[in-house]
């Protein structure tokens, strides 16, 4: 058996720890068909907690239940390109015959290759209601997902909003699940840029619980024939704090120790050390890279706080700044993720580890 743990961003873990339900009403959703509340869905949290993973989930949903998927990230021209996909997958399927029931059909960015001529080109609405109308007609629907709506261009956001709200008025099977930065999102729907998304079911994604961390361990390396005692397991697995992409990083470190002749207590130390540089590397410096040195001075100076739990009067005193600057970093923190508020006048990290991260710099 091979090592089943993968912590690259978006690959499927072996278990979705805590997110049993989740999909529910998407699920049902699917049955329903065009206007259930749970095809309009948005997944937030914090970098890691594994919202692009339940997006795909979502789509492999859709395509089990029959319906096409298109998979899209909000960089610049993302509608254009979802546009691109529609004319695709409606001459694909207007070549099929007319009974063909869709069973496992999505496209993404990089997996399109074919050119359009430009006779081809129609208006974005226009296109979606061939596609839809195609779909409805063979029993199915159609699924847009949208990662890391946090960077996308308002404009562009917008017009996907208003012409899916007119697909859904006019009865058509489109659904639509988005994925974001908990404060990013927030701003977005209330800045009233796209105001039917307010009705999306929001999902706030959140750590596992440790004690369903340590289990999963357990079992996922007894599946490979290897026996991780209890207490090992509870290191390890309180070693994550229940953030998804921890989990993945020590589960994957552990099965090659295992791999490697054992499991025991300098194994699991060597497991969780190498899980925790990797994602200083990968999580921590990725996010960091567009800190600014005094961002950098604010959030070094909360890793003197125990627990992990600062006031913003203490963070302004020991880097010497005036209230209303701590006001202003604390908000543009909080906006690039790298904070959360943690009660009145209160922060904390938005990404674990990093207080370690700073104490150790």
């Amino acid at each position: 058996m091979n090592n089943p743990f993968r912590p690259t961003a978006g690959a499927t873990p072996p278990e979705l720890i805590g997110r049993e339900g989740l999909l529910d009403e998407f699920i049902y959703g699917l049955r329903l068909g065009s206007g259930a509340p749970g095809l309009l869905t948005i997944f937030t949290g914090v970098r890691g907690v594994g919202k692009t993973v339940m997006l795909g989930a979502a789509e492999d949903a859709a395509l089990d239940a029959g319906w096409a998927v298109i998979s899209e990230t909000a960089t610049p021209g993302f509608v254009s390109r979802i546009g691109e996909h529609m004319r695709r997958l409606t001459r694909e399927l207007g070549e099929g015959r007319a009974s063909r029931r869709v069973t496992a059909l999505s496209v993404a960015g990089f997996g399109v290759t074919t050119q359009l001529q430009p006779e081809e080109q129609v208006q974005w609405r226009d296109q979606a209601i061939a596609l839809l109308e195609l779909l409805a007609g063979k029993g199915s629907g159609l699924i847009l997902t949208v990662d890391e709506i946090h960077a996308a261009n308002r404009g562009e956001l917008a017009l996907l909003a208003a012409d899916v709200q007119h697909l859904i008025r006019e009865a058509l099977p489109i659904g639509l699940v988005f994925a974001g930065l908990p404060s990013a999102v927030s701003d977005l729907l209330n800045e009233g840029v796209a105001t039917f998304l307010r009705r999306a079911d929001r999902i706030d994604l959140h750590a596992a619980d440790i004690d369903d961390v340590e289990r999963s361990l357990r079992e996922t390396l007894a599946e490979g024939g290897w026996k991780l005692t209890q207490a090992r397991a509870r290191r390890a697995a309180e070693a994550t704090g229940g953030y998804p992409f921890l989990i993945q990083l020590v589960g994957y470190y552990l099965w090659k120790e295992a791999e490697a002749g054992s499991l025991d207590d300098a194994s699991v130390d060597r497991a969780v050390a190498a899980a925790r540089r990797r994602h200083d590397r990968t999580v921590i410096e990725a996010a960091l890279a567009a800190a600014s040195p005094r961002d950098r001075e604010f959030l070094e100076a909360m890793a003197d706080d125990e627990h992990e739990v600062s006031t913003t009067a203490d963070i302004g005193q020991r880097i010497g700044m005036r209230a209303s600057a701590v006001g202003n970093y604390r908000t543009r923190l909080i906006d690039a993720g790298l904070v959360e508020a943690a009660g009145h006048g209160k922060l904390r990290y938005a990404i674990p580890g990093m207080g370690e991260y700073f104490r150790g710099r």
